[in-house]
Parts: C-alpha cells; structure tokens; sequence
C-alpha cells in the first residue's frame, strides 16, 4: 500500500473514479461526500493525505481546511472548479499544500500527490510508504523503525503506537481513540513529544 487517502467530493461520480484510479495505483481510499463527514473521518481515522474539494454541502473546503490545521500538517489538495486567484490565495494561506481546478488530468493529480507525499516523507523514491521525523524513519512495509540508520527494535505494541502518533505530530487527539486501539491512554502530542502517556 503506497498510502492512505481521503478524498472529499460530493459530486459521487467524480468521486467513485477517483477513487478507482488512486485504488489502482496502491492507495488506500476513503470518501467522504461532504464537509461534517470529513471532520469525522479525519478524527476516526487520520490519513496521510487529503484530496479535498471547496464547494461542499454542510461546511464547504475552506471551513474543514481551517479546523484540520489546527491539530494536524496532514497535506491537503485542494479540487475546485473556482480558478479565481483570491481562491487559490485563500486556499494555500489556510494550509492547503497544491491547488488544482476542474477539470483537471487525473495523471497530473497522481503526480502531485505522490511528489507531496515524497516531499512530506510519507514515501520514499520507490513508493514504499515512510514517516520521517528529524533522523527518525518508520518504514511502514518492513515495519522497521530506524534513527541515524540504525535499527530500533520495538514492540508489536510500541510500533503500533508510534505508527498512530508520527502521523499527527505537532497536534493532539482524544485519549480514548488511542485507548481503545493500544490500550494506552496519550493526551497531547507537541514538538515530537508524549505530554502524558500511560498504560504501555
């Protein structure tokens, strides 16, 4: 699996074949089809990259955008048929990392999205799935964890909790979504620290 993706679209077709298309190429895909949903799936089930579209029933692009900046630096690419430049503008100062306008190439979208990726170091040059932080690496094919290129030999339950918390560095999330998969409770997550964390 090359990566987990959510996609936001509430035009269903467009969304069944992106969805399709990005399956294809090894993603794993989830679609939320407006913007209440896509704060829950964020929260439930936190992915390595947002396809996000602005014009949306219930909270529209920019509002979700704005609320996942405050607790994550997942990338966000925003789908709009706006191709005015105060929305582009307004979509990258919230956070959003690319910008695309509909129609779009599907390929070009493919493109971008695994330079983020690459760039954001969820993936490496050959598509395998990575999280970097500072000299720290989690191959999560291999599950290996390395840091100065050498091996960390960890737990089944500490590679499990250290794969949920790198994502959503910088960030925090409730206790009881980190208790109810590791048993553990974590509070806060912030400059690549535990704040508080128990029951490992």
């Amino acid at each position: 699996m090359q990566g987990k993706i959510l996609l936001v679209e509430d035009e269903k077709t467009l969304a069944k074949a992106l969805k399709f298309t990005l399956e294809k190429e090894g993603f794993a895909v989830a679609v939320a089809y407006d913007g209440e949903e896509a704060t829950q799936a964020l929260t439930a089930d936190p992915p390595d990259l947002v396809v996000l579209d602005l014009m949306l029933p219930k909270l529209d692009g920019y509002e979700v955008c704005r609320r996942l900046r405050r607790t994550s630096d997942v990338p966000i690419i925003m789908l709009t048929a706006r191709n005015e430049d105060i929305d582009k503008i307004l979509g990258l100062e919230l956070g959003a990392d690319d910008y695309m306008t509909k129609p779009f190439n599907t390929r070009e979208l493919l493109a971008r999205i695994k330079a983020i990726l690459r760039r954001t170091g969820q993936m490496d040059a050959g598509g395998r799935k990575m999280i970097r932080m500072g000299s720290l690496q989690m191959d999560l094919i291999r599950h290996r964890v390395t840091v100065e290129d050498r091996e960390v030999p960890l737990t089944a339950r500490e590679y499990a909790l250290l794969s949920f918390l790198l994502p959503i560095r910088g960030g925090s999330i409730p206790g009881s979504n980190c208790s109810n998969r590791y048993g553990a409770m974590v509070f806060a997550v912030t400059r690549g620290r535990l704040m508080c964390i128990s029951g490992i």
